[in-house]
C-alpha cells in the first residue's frame, strides 16, 4: 500500500527539519506510543499500541534513518512486529522553502503481513489514512511548539 501527500507548515524549514529529526518529538507524533528507546542518531525503537477498530495491536517498531540530506530530505526504514502482524514500511520526506513557510512532500510504502494484513487494502487504507492525518496534525503541533521555545 502506497500513501503520499503534501503538507505546509507555518515555520521555517530548519525548524521542521529539527522536529523531524528529534526522536523525542517524533515519539509524540506517533499513535499509541507507550515507550521509546533511542539507540543512536539514526536508530530508535518504539513500543506502540496501534489503534485498529475494536482493539489495539501492540507492536515493537524499529526505525532506522537510511538516507539523509540536511535540511531537505530523509528516508527511514521501519520494521514492526507484534501478535498478528508484521509491518514493513519505507517512508521519506522532502522539505522546501515556501514563502516563509515549509512545504513537505512525503510518501510511504506500507506492507502489513499476518492476520491483520489479510484484512486487505480496502479495509486497511482508511485506517492508514486516518493515522497519517493524526501524525501530520501532531507533527504540526510539535513544529509550532519548537518554533515558540
Amino acid at each position: 500500500m502506497n500513501v503520499s501527500g503534501e503538507r505546509t507548515f507555518d515555520a521555517p524549514r530548519a525548524t521542521v527539519w529539527q522536529v523531524l529529526n528529534d526522536p523525542a518529538a517524533m515519539a509524540k507524533v506517533m499513535p499509541g506510543v507507550e515507550g521509546f528507546d533511542v539507540h543512536d542518531a539514526k536508530r530508535w525503537t518504539a513500543h506502540v499500541k496501534i489503534p485498529l477498530g475494536l482493539g489495539g495491536l501492540r507492536m515493537k517498531v524499529d526505525m532506522e534513518k537510511i538516507e539523509e540530506r540536511e535540511p531537505e530530505f530523509a528516508k527511514m526504514a521501519i520494521k514492526g512486529a507484534g501478535v498478528g502482524a508484521m509491518l514493513n514500511m519505507e517512508t521519506s520526506f522532502d522539505l522546501s522553502d515556501a514563502n516563509g513557510s515549509c512545504a513537505m512532500k512525503w510518501s510511504a510504502e506500507v506492507k502489513i503481513a499476518g492476520p491483520v494484513g489479510s484484512m486487505g487494502q480496502r479495509v486497511l487504507q482508511p485506517i492508514v489514512n486516518q493515522q497519517v492525518e493524526n501524525v501530520l496534525s501532531a507533527l504540526d503541533t510539535q513544529v509550532q511548539e519548537a518554533l515558540h521555545r
